[in-house]
């Protein structure tokens, strides 16, 4: 099953293929992409890297995780699933039109 890494504080100049290649080290890669700024193009500073095992994803996270990419000390851990936005007010108080 694959597993997708979160990889952070990334140089602006790092690109998909330099985290394919850096992370290949470790196992395969599925995929890997830097996330960018819709309208600039900018990087993010941050991507993520499916790789193709749980064991390939443990072993970058120990292998890359604290280490430098690019001349810069970057993070890497587990991708946590994306949030659902709207649905549930999470608003306080407010006029509830009556009695409980």
């Amino acid at each position: 099953m694959n597993k997708n890494l979160y990889v952070g504080n990334l140089s602006f100049n790092v690109t998909d293929e330099d985290l394919k290649v850096n992370f290949s080290e470790a196992g395969e890669v599925v995929s890997a992409s830097v996330i960018k700024d819709r309208f600039t193009g900018q990087s993010k500073g941050f991507g993520f890297v499916e790789m193709k095992t749980e064991e390939a994803a443990t072993a970058a996270i120990q292998k890359f995780n604290g280490g430098t990419l690019d001349g810069k000390a970057i993070t890497v851990n587990e991708a946590r699933p994306k949030k659902e936005f709207g649905g549930r007010n999470r608003g306080g108080g407010g006029y509830r039109g009556g009695r409980y």
